[in-house]
């Protein structure tokens, strides 16, 4: 499929008729931006999720967790998500609808980036280019472009007194148990923990199937790391090759991404964070496994106006699908903010020890303040006054060494308490400068995290997986999904049921479950008809039970007593197996140690 061909119609009604999802409480009128993955969208989707695991927990020798997707506001107030979570809302004046301002724009223009330029901006174009509800044409200039927060809002137990929200993210439950993580972790830097679950966002406007949905599936990594000393093997990697759309090129006339391998990424300093150029080319290596076509795939680099506000450098995977590039995957170097922020908020410490080779010995400024002073001359706030005294012997020690006389010759430092100042005599601080021995310190990682929507990489598998071919002048629509996640390994069929080919049909079904294939049984209609429909949901082998299965001559049958037809989707090429070895075969075939064509 080229680049500008959109089959969005095509993909929904397939997979509504095979069960890979449908929206969801259709019987009630089906609710915007929930959908219910039936049985072979749940199967795939466990698939993809379990490829997942496998690559950036198993292999990267990572841990897993699983929180809550109900949390209480103060984590959230520490994220910055109350203030911070939000999307541009405009509604029309006349039906009432409320649009993405920043998609109406982007749909009507050519700004693609407009969730960049901000409120402000978003409603002059508006007005500029006169655009219109897209539900009733009535026009949105001079309506007003508002920040909306994207959070499900809800109380934990009875009453509004301990009011929560749904996670919008999964990272949020990494970050609050992160001391005892550290423990579990023997706080040795790099560690990285792994979630995957619901996450969920009050989308103003969901469209585009399960492009833009209000309950989704996260993948996250949160890697905690030393900046000044980890860092990655980029060795593993480096040949990998991905296109970069660059910042730089993305505002450049004419811009495009750059085909370059992950050490040129590197080199030139397309991606400067080495961690972020690793997982993307981890990324590139698990996409490409799941069946994503990467001449419809990109790494993108945000701009200025698109960083999120924890995140020194993010870039994006994007795939083209539904006719427009859509957002799979984000990778951030999000700094220490995640940890200072819970720590300065909460009453836990989200630090790590950091041995020191060998002890060493450091002046280290210090301050016992005279209670017996303060209590009397700041009343109730003498032990506020104390505590920021410590503070800022700790910020500014100079202060107490070069504090000004006063008329009696004695120094004084100031310091704010609730945004009063208090001056403090010197020799009331108890302020010295010790020398301490200390053979460690304590600092807080920096997070590095690849998360990726398991969601939108499904439809994306979907979408680059859709084939439509003719065989034998019938026109097929087939899912060339790899067969490590593909919702059924094997359909499994008697050439009739009769004459005890559908009880050996079966015996072979029961078998090869017992390997641990996922397997379809079929008797119904006829064979071509039960290969479409395999073919159509992306199961990758079909085998038929014949007679020379059950060892019974027939003048039309040229296989060898015992064995079975295997047949490939793809190429609808047949080959004949002995049953004895039939598992052992789909087993290799499924897991890519053995190829078709070697059969």
């Amino acid at each position: 499929m080229s680049e500008g061909e959109d089959r969005s119609g095509d993909l929904t009604e397939l997979a509504k008729r095979r069960g890979f999802f449908l929206q969801s409480a259709g019987a009630y009128g089906g609710v915007s931006g929930f959908y219910t993955f039936g049985p072979n969208g749940a199967s795939l989707k466990d698939n993809v999720e379990d490829t997942w695991r496998d690559r950036f927990t198993v292999r990267e020798g990572n841990m897993e967790i699983d929180a809550p997707t109900v949390m209480p506001e103060p984590v959230f107030e520490a994220s910055g998500h109350l203030d911070g979570f939000d999307d541009m809302i405009v509604e029309c004046p006349q039906c009432g609808a409320s649009h993405r301002a920043d998609h109406v724009v982007e749909d009507e223009t050519d700004y693609e980036e407009a969730e960049a330029l901000g409120p402000e901006r978003v409603g002059e174009i508006i007005a500029e280019y006169e655009l219109v509800c897209p539900d009733c044409g009535t026009g949105l200039a001079g309506e007003a472009v508002e920040d909306f927060n994207l959070m499900f809002e809800t109380n934990i137990g009875p009453g509004s007194s301990s009011p929560g929200y749904l996670r919008p993210e999964t990272a949020q439950g990494i970050f609050v148990e992160f001391p005892q993580l550290a423990e579990y972790a023997r706080n040795q830097l790099p560690f990285g923990v792994t979630q995957i679950g619901r996450a969920y966002r009050n989308e103003i406007s969901p469209r585009k199937s399960l492009v833009r949905v209000r309950e989704f599936t996260q993948a996250e990594l949160e890697l905690f790391i030393d900046p000044e000393e980890d860092e990655p093997d980029l060795s593993t990697v480096e040949d990998v090759v991905a296109p970069f759309y660059s910042a730089e090129a993305q505002e450049a006339d004419g811009g495009e991404p750059r085909e370059l391998t992950i050490g040129e990424a590197v080199e030139e300093g397309v991606v400067t964070d080495p961690w972020i150029a690793y997982y993307l080319g981890v990324a590139t290596e698990w996409y490409e496994r799941i069946g994503v076509d990467m001449d419809r795939f990109r790494f993108r680099q945000h701009l200025s106006g698109e960083l999120a506000h924890y995140a020194a450098d993010c870039w994006d995977a994007e795939s083209y699908v539904t006719g427009d590039w859509v957002e799979i995957a984000g990778f951030a170097y999000r700094g220490d903010y995640d940890l200072s922020k819970h720590d300065e908020y909460s009453d836990e410490d989200y630090t790590v020890f950091k041995q020191y080779d060998e002890p060493i010995t450091v002046e280290r400024p210090t301050v016992d303040p005279d209670m017996s002073y303060l209590g009397p001359e700041f009343g109730g706030a003498a032990g506020d006054v104390a505590d920021a005294l410590e503070a800022l012997a700790e910020e500014d020690p100079d202060a107490f060494r070069e504090a000004e006389t006063d008329a009696d010759g004695e120094g004084t430092v100031t310091v704010e308490v609730d945004g009063d100042s208090h001056e403090v005599p010197v020799g009331q601080t108890g302020f010295a400068v010790e020398e301490v021995t200390e053979s460690g310190e304590h600092i807080t990682p920096h997070v590095v995290e690849p998360s990726l929507g398991i969601d939108r990489a499904l439809y994306t598998v979907l979408d680059h997986c859709y084939r439509e071919d003719e065989i034998d002048g019938e026109e097929r629509t087939f899912l060339e999904l790899p067969a490590e996640v593909a919702p059924t390994t094997v359909g499994v069929f008697p050439l009739m049921d009769r004459d005890g080919l559908g009880e050996e049909a079966r015996e072979v079904a029961a078998e090869l479950r017992e390997r641990g294939l996922s397997v379809a049984y079929d008797d119904s209609g006829a064979i071509g008809r039960r290969y479409r429909r395999q073919d159509e949901v992306g199961t990758p082998f079909c085998v038929t039970v014949d007679y020379a299965t059950i060892g019974e001559a027939r003048d039309d049958d040229e296989g060898e007593p015992g064995t079975v037809t295997v047949r490939e989707r793809d190429t609808t090429a047949q080959k004949r197996v002995d049953v004895e070895a039939l598992p052992e075969t789909l087993d290799a075939l499924r897991e890519g140690d053995l190829a078709f064509a070697e059969l």
